[in-house]
């Protein structure tokens, strides 16, 4: 507290002194009159008191006047207003305040003698600025090398709970990723949550019952890490669970197979004896249905004044992923389980690519079923369930028969077909369409009894037989191949002549059991 702040104090505390008039300010005059001496007194001072009575005698205005024109009051080093100072004694502005005071009564004189004298022992004992100086720079490197430790600390705390946090979160996607599925590629993963089938409809179909990808493993014999590997979806890989080829199509063009590996292959067999080949089918489906074919299929045909045959073009690839797991889904199976069985039984078409000096196999369509798979015929007869039915319902309006062997669909019926048959193909067109199918319009053919009637490579005009000129041209090959050798008949370079003419004689002994017996007999004959 500064002096002036403690004489205001004190001032403040005492006793209100009677208000005095203000006294008129008299203008300066030019020349300063001599100073009137102070009267004597006679009043003994104690000894060695600085402030003795004499020296606080009223302050007369002449005397501000020569201190302020002497330079006296404005000169002074002291600064004024500092908390921390006390004015010293010897200062003249502090002794022109000291008469003001002690002659106002603010002060006594004794009082006075303690300030000061507190000032001058408080003066010898202060620290210096440099001293200050040097404490305060201590302060402050303690103080930064505190603060730096503690947010050393700190961060240590933080990194540490961070490695904790990622040890434990590293050890939970490990336990996971050893016990469940929960990720199989972008855009087919989005059900792998749901994680609970239907007991009573699988049981009731007589499937397995399998609520999440676990389960799928073990009743496919495989390891958590094996299933994903093998059910994986991704875009562009170096190394995919298929052998494509292409083989020459009867009409012409070529046709894309795609072989699965051996891994994936005998776990598409597991699936199809668990699953696919329990699935219910229509009466309309005969192919690849135990205890049907492509005798079963024609037989309904027979006979039949006007046959019409259709054919549905990429049958297997526009069956896609969705569609397959929609299949597994309509049977009470989990949208985890339904969707690792689809995509076990689905693939992408891919195109060779090279990048970077790497072979890469690049998706070129969505995923669908391959044609070479052991499931896809099943599963091609569940999502044409629909389309069965439908054809049924067109079928018995008109009073016709309809049969489908995969993608070869058949009508046949009387005379009155024959006007119909405009109003038939568009409908079928239609329907095909809105069930997820397209029509190969090339490949749709009217047969009238006055030409030969073929139904998936059967005659049907009178009974189930074979094209008389197919027939002649086997039997041709085998009269040859006595004298020339059997190889000599491979005109079209087939890579393996002898197990396709098994397969020709085959086929024949399935329609026309006695003439296939005699074929057969004339190729035993050959090899022995």
């Amino acid at each position: 507290m500064s002096l002036f702040d403690w004489m205001f104090r004190r001032r403040r505390t005492s006793e209100p002194e009677p208000v005095q008039p203000p006294v008129p300010v008299e203008p300066p005059v030019p020349a300063v009159p001599p100073v009137t001496a102070a009267p004597e007194t006679t009043k003994t001072e104690p000894a060695g008191d600085p402030y003795a009575s004499a020296e606080f005698l009223p302050v007369s205005r002449q005397e501000i006047v020569d201190a302020a024109r002497g330079g006296n009051l404005l000169s002074t080093a002291f600064q004024f207003g500092r908390s921390s100072t006390i004015p010293p004694a010897s200062d003249p502005r502090t002794q022109l305040i000291d008469r003001a005071m002690v002659t106002h009564g603010l002060l006594s004189p004794e009082e006075l003698n303690e300030i000061h004298r507190v000032g001058d022992e408080y003066d010898t004992v202060k620290p210096t600025d440099q001293s200050m100086a040097a404490a305060a720079g201590l302060a402050g490197a303690a103080a930064v090398r505190a603060f730096r430790e503690a947010k050393e600390r700190e961060k240590a705390r933080k990194k540490a709970e961070s490695a904790a946090r990622q040890k434990a979160r590293a050890e939970a996607v490990k336990r996971r990723r050893a016990t469940e599925i929960i990720f199989l590629g972008r855009g087919v993963s989005g059900r792998l949550h749901l994680k609970l089938s239907d007991e009573l409809r699988l049981v009731a179909n007589g499937l397995p019952v399998l609520h999440s990808p676990t389960d799928v493993a073990h009743a496919l014999g495989l390891t958590i890490k094996q299933l994903r590997w093998l059910a994986f979806h991704t875009e562009v890989a170096t190394k995919t669970h298929y052998v494509t080829f292409q083989v020459p199509k009867k009409s012409g063009g070529m046709r894309t197979l795609a072989a699965p590996h051996k891994a994936l292959k005998a776990a598409q067999h597991r699936l199809l004896e668990t699953v696919v080949a329990r699935l219910p089918v229509t009466e309309a489906a005969h192919g690849f249905v135990a205890g049907r074919g492509i005798v079963t299929n024609a037989g309904p045909h027979v006979g039949k004044e006007v046959v019409v045959n259709l054919d549905l073009s990429d049958f297997f690839p526009s069956i896609t992923f969705p569609r397959v797991r929609a299949v597994f889904e309509r049977y009470g199976y989990s949208g985890s389980v339904a969707t690792v069985l689809a995509l076990l039984c689905t693939e992408c078409p891919r195109q060779a690519v090279t990048y970077a000096g790497t072979k890469y196999e690049s998706a070129t369509g969505p995923r669908g079923l391959p044609q070479g798979a052991p499931t896809s015929p099943g599963l091609s007869n569940q999502v044409a369930r629909k389309l069965d039915k439908r054809l049924l319902g067109v079928a018995a309006k008109l009073g016709l028969t309809y049969t489908r062997y995969a993608d070869d669909l058949t009508f046949s019926g009387g005379p009155e077909l024959a006007s119909k048959i405009g109003w038939l193909l568009a409908k079928v067109r239609h329907v095909a369409q809105e069930e997820g199918f397209a029509v190969n319009e090339k490949k749709t053919r009217v047969m009238r009894r006055s030409m030969a009637q073929t139904v998936t490579g059967v005659v049907v005009n009178d009974k189930p037989s074979i094209d008389r000129d197919e027939l002649r041209r086997l039997r041709a090959i085998l009269h040859r191949a006595k004298t020339e050798g059997l190889d000599a008949q491979n005109h079209e370079g087939r890579p393996n002549f002898r197990a396709w003419l098994a397969g020709k004689i085959a086929f024949v002994h399935m329609v026309r059991p006695d003439a296939g017996a005699k074929l057969k007999a004339a190729l035993d004959a050959l090899d022995s």
